[in-house]
Protein backbone atom coordinates (compact mmCIF):
# COMPACT_ATOMS: atom_id res chain seq x y z
CA UNK A 1 0.00 0.00 0.00
CA UNK A 2 2.81 2.68 0.65
CA UNK A 3 4.64 1.41 -2.66
CA UNK A 4 1.03 2.75 -4.33
CA UNK A 5 1.34 6.43 -2.52
CA UNK A 6 5.24 5.95 -2.81
CA UNK A 7 4.16 6.36 -7.26
CA UNK A 8 1.72 8.72 -6.69
CA UNK A 9 -1.96 7.35 -5.75
CA UNK A 10 -4.42 9.51 -4.21
CA UNK A 11 -4.90 7.13 -1.72
CA UNK A 12 -5.27 3.41 -0.80
CA UNK A 13 -7.32 1.92 2.01
CA UNK A 14 -7.63 -1.61 2.67
CA UNK A 15 -9.12 -4.07 4.88
CA UNK A 16 -8.44 -7.85 5.45
CA UNK A 17 -10.34 -10.19 7.97
CA UNK A 18 -9.91 -13.62 8.96
CA UNK A 19 -10.93 -15.67 12.18
CA UNK A 20 -8.47 -14.24 14.25
CA UNK A 21 -9.32 -10.48 13.45
CA UNK A 22 -9.86 -7.75 11.28
CA UNK A 23 -6.87 -5.20 9.90
CA UNK A 24 -7.11 -2.54 7.95
CA UNK A 25 -5.57 0.46 7.11
CA UNK A 26 -5.30 3.99 4.74
CA UNK A 27 -3.00 5.53 2.99
CA UNK A 28 -3.19 9.02 1.45
CA UNK A 29 -5.44 11.78 1.22
CA UNK A 30 -9.24 12.09 0.52
CA UNK A 31 -8.71 15.13 -1.09
CA UNK A 32 -6.21 16.46 -2.96
CA UNK A 33 -7.12 20.00 -2.56
CA UNK A 34 -7.93 20.13 1.63
CA UNK A 35 -5.25 17.35 1.57
CA UNK A 36 -7.42 15.51 4.33
CA UNK A 37 -6.30 12.27 5.55
CA UNK A 38 -7.94 9.47 4.13
CA UNK A 39 -9.39 6.93 6.48
CA UNK A 40 -9.98 2.96 6.19
CA UNK A 41 -13.89 3.97 6.51
CA UNK A 42 -13.90 5.90 3.82
CA UNK A 43 -16.14 5.49 0.40
CA UNK A 44 -15.05 4.44 -3.03
CA UNK A 45 -16.34 3.66 -6.48
CA UNK A 46 -16.24 0.18 -6.39
CA UNK A 47 -16.98 -0.26 -9.97
CA UNK A 48 -17.61 -4.14 -11.58
CA UNK A 49 -17.20 -5.38 -8.13
CA UNK A 50 -21.43 -4.38 -8.27
CA UNK A 51 -21.53 -7.01 -10.77
CA UNK A 52 -21.22 -9.66 -7.51
CA UNK A 53 -24.06 -7.61 -6.06
CA UNK A 54 -26.48 -7.91 -9.56
CA UNK A 55 -25.64 -11.50 -9.44
CA UNK A 56 -27.34 -12.13 -6.30
CA UNK A 57 -30.53 -9.98 -7.21
CA UNK A 58 -30.62 -12.31 -11.17
CA UNK A 59 -29.99 -15.58 -8.78
CA UNK A 60 -33.07 -14.60 -7.01
CA UNK A 61 -35.22 -13.87 -9.96
CA UNK A 62 -34.13 -17.95 -9.83
CA UNK A 63 -34.98 -19.14 -7.26
CA UNK A 64 -38.34 -17.42 -6.72
CA UNK A 65 -39.07 -18.90 -10.09
CA UNK A 66 -39.31 -15.98 -12.11
CA UNK A 67 -37.08 -17.00 -14.71
CA UNK A 68 -34.66 -20.20 -15.19
CA UNK A 69 -30.91 -19.84 -15.31
CA UNK A 70 -30.79 -21.47 -18.83
CA UNK A 71 -33.88 -19.52 -20.02
CA UNK A 72 -33.80 -17.19 -22.66
CA UNK A 73 -34.38 -13.49 -22.39
CA UNK A 74 -34.76 -12.82 -25.58
CA UNK A 75 -38.67 -13.27 -25.31
CA UNK A 76 -38.89 -11.10 -22.15
CA UNK A 77 -36.60 -8.30 -22.68
CA UNK A 78 -38.04 -5.39 -25.35
CA UNK A 79 -34.56 -4.33 -25.67
CA UNK A 80 -33.61 -7.80 -27.30
CA UNK A 81 -36.22 -7.17 -29.85
CA UNK A 82 -36.32 -3.66 -30.31
CA UNK A 83 -32.37 -2.73 -30.26
CA UNK A 84 -30.07 -5.64 -30.17
CA UNK A 85 -30.13 -8.35 -32.74
CA UNK A 86 -29.05 -11.28 -30.81
CA UNK A 87 -28.06 -13.88 -32.83
CA UNK A 88 -30.17 -16.79 -31.08
CA UNK A 89 -31.66 -17.48 -27.92
CA UNK A 90 -29.81 -15.81 -24.61
CA UNK A 91 -30.00 -17.28 -21.52
CA UNK A 92 -29.21 -15.89 -18.18
CA UNK A 93 -26.74 -18.14 -17.65
CA UNK A 94 -24.74 -16.50 -20.72
CA UNK A 95 -25.53 -12.89 -19.42
CA UNK A 96 -23.97 -13.59 -15.64
CA UNK A 97 -20.66 -15.46 -16.93
CA UNK A 98 -20.02 -13.15 -19.84
CA UNK A 99 -20.57 -15.79 -22.57
CA UNK A 100 -23.58 -14.54 -24.44
CA UNK A 101 -21.14 -13.31 -26.94
CA UNK A 102 -22.07 -9.65 -26.58
CA UNK A 103 -19.71 -6.65 -26.97
CA UNK A 104 -19.59 -3.60 -24.50
CA UNK A 105 -20.98 -1.28 -25.58
CA UNK A 106 -17.78 0.93 -24.87
CA UNK A 107 -16.25 -0.79 -28.36
CA UNK A 108 -19.27 1.18 -30.01
CA UNK A 109 -17.09 4.14 -31.13
CA UNK A 110 -12.95 5.16 -31.19
CA UNK A 111 -12.42 7.42 -29.25
CA UNK A 112 -9.91 10.27 -29.19
CA UNK A 113 -8.36 12.81 -26.53
CA UNK A 114 -10.85 15.37 -27.95
CA UNK A 115 -13.92 13.16 -26.55
CA UNK A 116 -12.89 12.99 -23.21
CA UNK A 117 -14.92 15.66 -21.94
CA UNK A 118 -17.92 14.05 -23.08
CA UNK A 119 -17.14 11.06 -22.40
CA UNK A 120 -17.47 12.00 -18.61
CA UNK A 121 -20.35 13.97 -19.39
CA UNK A 122 -22.01 11.38 -20.75
CA UNK A 123 -25.24 9.90 -19.10
CA UNK A 124 -25.17 5.74 -20.12
CA UNK A 125 -28.76 4.45 -18.89
CA UNK A 126 -29.02 0.85 -18.99
CA UNK A 127 -31.07 1.03 -22.54
CA UNK A 128 -28.57 3.77 -24.09
CA UNK A 129 -25.71 1.34 -23.53
CA UNK A 130 -27.64 -1.17 -25.21
CA UNK A 131 -28.14 1.10 -28.24
CA UNK A 132 -24.79 1.55 -28.60
CA UNK A 133 -24.35 -2.40 -28.16
CA UNK A 134 -26.78 -2.34 -31.14
CA UNK A 135 -23.75 -0.92 -33.34
CA UNK A 136 -21.70 -3.65 -32.81
CA UNK A 137 -21.70 -6.93 -34.50
CA UNK A 138 -22.89 -9.79 -32.29
CA UNK A 139 -22.08 -13.13 -34.37
CA UNK A 140 -23.39 -16.82 -33.41
CA UNK A 141 -19.79 -18.09 -33.21
CA UNK A 142 -18.72 -15.62 -30.30
CA UNK A 143 -22.03 -17.16 -28.00
CA UNK A 144 -20.78 -19.75 -25.46
CA UNK A 145 -16.85 -18.30 -25.32
CA UNK A 146 -16.24 -16.11 -22.87
CA UNK A 147 -16.09 -12.24 -23.85
CA UNK A 148 -16.69 -9.58 -20.93
CA UNK A 149 -19.20 -7.02 -21.52
CA UNK A 150 -20.45 -4.43 -19.35
CA UNK A 151 -23.93 -4.53 -21.90
CA UNK A 152 -24.45 -7.87 -20.80
CA UNK A 153 -24.56 -6.54 -16.75
CA UNK A 154 -27.22 -3.36 -18.60
CA UNK A 155 -29.57 -6.60 -19.61
CA UNK A 156 -29.20 -8.20 -16.54
CA UNK A 157 -30.52 -4.83 -15.08
CA UNK A 158 -33.34 -4.12 -17.56
CA UNK A 159 -34.34 -8.15 -16.45
CA UNK A 160 -34.68 -7.33 -12.68
CA UNK A 161 -36.74 -4.53 -13.37
CA UNK A 162 -39.15 -6.25 -15.71
CA UNK A 163 -39.61 -9.40 -13.51
CA UNK A 164 -39.48 -7.14 -9.89
CA UNK A 165 -41.59 -4.19 -11.39
CA UNK A 166 -39.27 -1.65 -9.28
CA UNK A 167 -36.09 -0.11 -10.51
CA UNK A 168 -33.17 -2.18 -10.30
CA UNK A 169 -31.63 -0.06 -7.28
CA UNK A 170 -34.48 -0.53 -5.36
CA UNK A 171 -34.28 -4.40 -5.71
CA UNK A 172 -30.78 -4.52 -5.16
CA UNK A 173 -31.24 -2.39 -1.67
CA UNK A 174 -33.75 -4.96 -1.15
CA UNK A 175 -31.99 -8.13 -2.09
CA UNK A 176 -28.72 -6.91 -0.32
CA UNK A 177 -27.73 -3.91 0.58
CA UNK A 178 -30.55 -3.45 3.35
CA UNK A 179 -30.74 -7.48 4.78
CA UNK A 180 -26.90 -7.03 5.27
CA UNK A 181 -26.88 -3.41 6.69
CA UNK A 182 -24.39 -1.89 4.35
CA UNK A 183 -24.63 1.36 5.67
CA UNK A 184 -22.04 2.80 3.75
CA UNK A 185 -23.30 0.91 0.64
CA UNK A 186 -25.27 3.92 -2.15
CA UNK A 187 -26.07 3.53 -5.57
CA UNK A 188 -27.55 7.08 -6.40
CA UNK A 189 -25.64 9.87 -7.53
CA UNK A 190 -26.21 11.94 -4.57
CA UNK A 191 -23.81 9.57 -2.89
CA UNK A 192 -20.67 10.78 -4.84
CA UNK A 193 -20.98 14.43 -3.07
CA UNK A 194 -20.75 12.70 0.74
CA UNK A 195 -17.70 13.88 2.46
CA UNK A 196 -16.20 10.59 3.46
CA UNK A 197 -15.83 9.76 -0.64
CA UNK A 198 -12.40 9.85 -1.93
CA UNK A 199 -12.15 11.99 -5.20
CA UNK A 200 -11.26 10.83 -8.28
CA UNK A 201 -8.98 12.86 -10.47
CA UNK A 202 -7.96 12.89 -14.15
CA UNK A 203 -5.16 14.80 -15.98
CA UNK A 204 -6.71 16.05 -19.08
CA UNK A 205 -4.59 19.03 -21.55
CA UNK A 206 -2.36 19.24 -18.85
CA UNK A 207 -5.02 20.37 -15.94
CA UNK A 208 -6.33 18.26 -13.16
CA UNK A 209 -9.78 17.47 -13.14
CA UNK A 210 -12.26 16.18 -10.03
CA UNK A 211 -14.13 13.79 -12.33
CA UNK A 212 -15.90 12.02 -8.91
CA UNK A 213 -19.39 13.28 -9.65
CA UNK A 214 -19.75 12.35 -13.15
CA UNK A 215 -23.15 11.24 -14.21
CA UNK A 216 -24.02 7.85 -15.33
CA UNK A 217 -22.24 5.71 -13.39
CA UNK A 218 -24.14 5.77 -9.98
CA UNK A 219 -26.76 3.29 -10.20
CA UNK A 220 -25.28 0.81 -13.29
CA UNK A 221 -26.19 -2.72 -12.73
CA UNK A 222 -22.71 -2.96 -14.35
CA UNK A 223 -20.50 -0.78 -11.65
CA UNK A 224 -22.68 1.21 -10.24
CA UNK A 225 -21.96 1.42 -6.82
CA UNK A 226 -20.08 3.23 -4.00
CA UNK A 227 -19.04 1.25 -1.26
CA UNK A 228 -16.33 0.60 2.02
CA UNK A 229 -13.87 -1.61 2.50
CA UNK A 230 -15.62 -3.29 5.69
CA UNK A 231 -18.77 -3.37 3.68
CA UNK A 232 -17.09 -5.02 0.38
CA UNK A 233 -16.40 -7.74 3.02
CA UNK A 234 -19.57 -7.94 4.53
CA UNK A 235 -20.98 -8.66 1.54
CA UNK A 236 -18.92 -11.65 0.07
CA UNK A 237 -18.59 -12.96 4.15
CA UNK A 238 -22.73 -13.00 3.93
CA UNK A 239 -22.49 -14.65 0.21
CA UNK A 240 -20.44 -17.58 1.09
CA UNK A 241 -22.29 -18.02 4.55
CA UNK A 242 -25.31 -18.82 2.39
CA UNK A 243 -26.76 -15.90 4.33
CA UNK A 244 -28.18 -14.45 0.85
CA UNK A 245 -28.67 -17.29 -1.77
CA UNK A 246 -29.05 -20.80 -1.20
CA UNK A 247 -26.33 -23.28 -1.19
CA UNK A 248 -27.70 -24.62 -5.14
CA UNK A 249 -27.51 -20.74 -6.26
CA UNK A 250 -24.15 -20.25 -4.72
CA UNK A 251 -22.96 -23.96 -6.64
CA UNK A 252 -24.12 -22.37 -9.88
CA UNK A 253 -22.89 -18.84 -9.17
CA UNK A 254 -19.03 -20.87 -8.39
CA UNK A 255 -19.16 -23.43 -11.47
CA UNK A 256 -16.64 -22.13 -14.09
CA UNK A 257 -17.26 -24.06 -16.77
CA UNK A 258 -17.22 -21.99 -19.99
CA UNK A 259 -14.29 -20.11 -18.65
CA UNK A 260 -11.95 -21.49 -15.94
CA UNK A 261 -11.27 -18.18 -14.30
CA UNK A 262 -15.37 -16.26 -14.13
CA UNK A 263 -18.66 -18.26 -12.21
CA UNK A 264 -21.90 -16.02 -12.14
CA UNK A 265 -20.63 -12.44 -11.32
CA UNK A 266 -17.53 -14.23 -9.77
CA UNK A 267 -14.26 -14.09 -10.60
CA UNK A 268 -12.14 -17.28 -9.62
CA UNK A 269 -8.39 -17.50 -7.86
CA UNK A 270 -6.18 -20.32 -6.51
CA UNK A 271 -5.35 -20.47 -2.91
CA UNK A 272 -2.26 -22.32 -1.29
CA UNK A 273 -3.92 -23.41 1.75
CA UNK A 274 -5.74 -26.49 0.43
CA UNK A 275 -7.10 -27.39 -2.87
CA UNK A 276 -10.47 -25.19 -2.78
CA UNK A 277 -10.16 -21.48 -4.51
CA UNK A 278 -11.37 -17.83 -3.44
CA UNK A 279 -13.55 -15.88 -4.93
CA UNK A 280 -14.91 -12.58 -5.57
CA UNK A 281 -14.30 -9.43 -8.12
CA UNK A 282 -12.12 -6.33 -9.57
CA UNK A 283 -13.22 -3.11 -11.11
CA UNK A 284 -12.32 0.43 -12.07
CA UNK A 285 -12.34 3.41 -14.13
CA UNK A 286 -10.09 5.80 -14.49
CA UNK A 287 -10.01 7.04 -11.11
CA UNK A 288 -10.87 4.06 -9.21
CA UNK A 289 -9.66 0.42 -9.14
CA UNK A 290 -10.44 -2.28 -6.44
CA UNK A 291 -10.26 -5.86 -5.76
CA UNK A 292 -11.64 -8.07 -3.15
CA UNK A 293 -11.16 -11.42 -2.76
CA UNK A 294 -12.50 -14.51 -0.18
CA UNK A 295 -12.84 -17.68 0.65
CA UNK A 296 -16.35 -19.77 -0.22
CA UNK A 297 -16.34 -20.72 3.95
CA UNK A 298 -16.94 -16.83 4.55
CA UNK A 299 -14.17 -16.89 7.33
CA UNK A 300 -11.56 -15.18 5.24
CA UNK A 301 -11.26 -11.74 3.28
CA UNK A 302 -9.65 -9.37 1.77
CA UNK A 303 -10.42 -6.08 0.02
CA UNK A 304 -8.21 -3.14 -1.64
CA UNK A 305 -9.41 0.28 -3.61
CA UNK A 306 -6.62 2.42 -5.48
CA UNK A 307 -7.22 5.99 -6.14
CA UNK A 308 -4.91 6.36 -9.06
CA UNK A 309 -2.64 9.15 -9.63
CA UNK A 310 -4.49 11.93 -11.73
CA UNK A 311 -3.09 10.46 -14.88
CA UNK A 312 -4.23 11.14 -18.63
CA UNK A 313 -7.47 8.81 -20.03
CA UNK A 314 -6.37 5.85 -21.81
CA UNK A 315 -7.65 7.56 -25.09
CA UNK A 316 -5.01 10.45 -24.32
CA UNK A 317 -2.25 8.23 -23.38
CA UNK A 318 -1.82 4.34 -23.97
CA UNK A 319 0.04 3.21 -21.31
CA UNK A 320 -2.07 4.49 -19.01
CA UNK A 321 -4.07 1.17 -19.33
CA UNK A 322 -0.75 -0.81 -18.53
CA UNK A 323 -0.32 0.78 -15.55
CA UNK A 324 -3.72 -0.02 -14.40
CA UNK A 325 -3.56 -3.46 -15.42
CA UNK A 326 -0.52 -3.42 -13.85
CA UNK A 327 -1.60 -2.08 -10.60
CA UNK A 328 -4.40 -4.37 -10.16
CA UNK A 329 -2.56 -7.89 -10.54
CA UNK A 330 -0.19 -5.63 -7.87
CA UNK A 331 -3.79 -6.13 -5.93
CA UNK A 332 -4.76 -9.23 -6.43
CA UNK A 333 -1.39 -10.76 -5.76
CA UNK A 334 -0.96 -8.94 -2.44
CA UNK A 335 -4.77 -9.91 -1.52
CA UNK A 336 -4.08 -13.62 -2.42
CA UNK A 337 -0.54 -13.24 -0.14
CA UNK A 338 -2.06 -12.52 2.41
CA UNK A 339 -4.43 -14.45 3.09
CA UNK A 340 -2.40 -17.24 1.84
CA UNK A 341 -0.12 -16.27 5.45
CA UNK A 342 -3.25 -16.21 7.33
CA UNK A 343 -4.02 -20.10 6.59
CA UNK A 344 -4.94 -22.49 9.24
Amino acid sequence: MRAFVDQGSVAVVAEVRWPGGTWSRAYGVRNLESKEATTPDDQVFIASITKSMTAVSVMKLVEDGLIGLDDPVNGILDSFTNVLKPPGPITVRQLLGHTSGMRTFRDATEKTDADVPSVIAEDITTQRALELTAQLPWEARDVGSFRYSDSGYMALGQLVEKLRGRPFTEVLREDVIDPLKLEDTALDQAAAAEPGVIRGYITYGGERLDVTESPGVLGSPAYGAISTMSDINDFYAALFRGDLLSKDSLREMTKTEAFPLYGLGLWKWNQDCDDKHRFGGTGGFWTYRTASVASTDGQYQATMTLIPPPMPAPVEDPRTDDKFNLWDDQMVSALQETLDRLCP
